[in-house]
């Protein structure tokens, strides 16, 4: 049996090493926000047969008076191109001039627009917020959803704190994931948007029901024991009992990720390595931090 109780304050120094990273990225850089985020255009294209190289597109946009703020190549024909504001007589004339562009050796290459969508600062703001809101609310149901299952275990922790157990461990999950992305975004210049909301709302779903499982068998054993004296025994045992299968249900789920992320289109890239640092980060905190928390608790009563 793995004496994951006993060497807990290795993993509460781990927990706080990542988190303290992440906040102070956070800090002094901030999330690289999308067009989502803060109003914009994005325009995906498609060449039929060859696409141009970015000097030959910097060209056409240089003669418009138009600076793309991002310039992506998607596949091996596309192109997404991210704007800060585009009118509709602009993206007009951005079309007519890309499509125009002349590539050695090859005829015929058409141009074919696969989406474009703009988005106003205004709205952009209300996302955001809107964003912070659901985080928050699904925060405050799952405590009250954890302290009502838990209703009847009352020693040697009231059922309350194990859904503030739950509440840091999520909170731990988020920080982390959003810490890669502060830093993601400063080196990289990877941008989050609504997927990466949909990822963190996902990631506290998947998190949460891993820290359940383990709480579930931690109330059986507490009821079979009727003794509270070895509660850290008890909880260290808990958690042996479930950590095989935590592990290997958070395991398939990496493996049908990571094969979206290496083969899946740009779009869901970084929904995908959101997911996956959230599941790895996820399944941790359920066993190393949620329930080692609830013998804190405990012994600071």
């Amino acid at each position: 049996m793995y004496k994951i109780i006993q060497k807990r304050k290795i993993f509460y120094t781990i927990s706080i090493a990542l988190v303290s990273v992440s906040l102070i990225g956070w800090f002094l850089w901030g999330l690289k926000y999308g067009i989502d985020f803060t109003g914009g255009s994005l325009m995906d294209v498609s060449y039929s047969q060859a696409r141009p190289d970015m000097d030959q597109l910097k060209n056409s946009f240089k003669d418009l008076g138009v600076e793309p703020v991002i310039v992506q190549p998607s596949g091996d024909k596309d192109y997404i191109f991210r704007f800060k504001d585009v009118p509709e007589a602009k993206h007009q004339e951005i079309l007519q001039a890309i499509s125009q562009i002349k590539i050695e050796n090859v005829s015929d290459n058409k141009l074919t627009e696969n989406k474009f969508e703009s988005i106003g600062p205004s709205l952009g703001k209300e996302l955001k917020s809107k964003a912070f809101q659901a985080i928050i609310i699904v925060l405050i149901f799952i405590v009250l959803y954890i302290a009502y299952a838990f209703r009847k275990v009352s020693k040697p922790v009231e059922s309350w704190k194990y859904g503030v157990a739950a509440i840091i461990a999520l909170t731990h999950d988020i920080i982390i994931v959003t810490g890669v992305f502060v830093f993601l975004g400063k080196f990289m210049g990877v941008e989050v948007d609504s997927l990466f909301v949909t990822a963190l709302l996902t990631i506290l779903g998947f998190s949460v029901h891993d820290t359940i499982v383990t709480f579930d068998r931690l109330r059986e054993n507490l009821f079979k024991s009727r003794t509270f004296e070895n509660f850290e025994e008890i909880i260290n045992i808990s958690i042996n009992q479930t950590m095989i299968r935590s592990i290997n249900t958070s395991l398939t789920t990496f493996l049908a990720l990571l094969a979206i992320l290496l083969f899946g289109g740009e779009s869901t890239r970084y929904l995908a390595l959101a997911l996956s640092i959230g599941i790895i980060i996820g399944t941790y905190s359920s066993i190393f931090v949620a329930s080692p928390l609830l013998l804190l608790f405990n012994k600071k009563r």
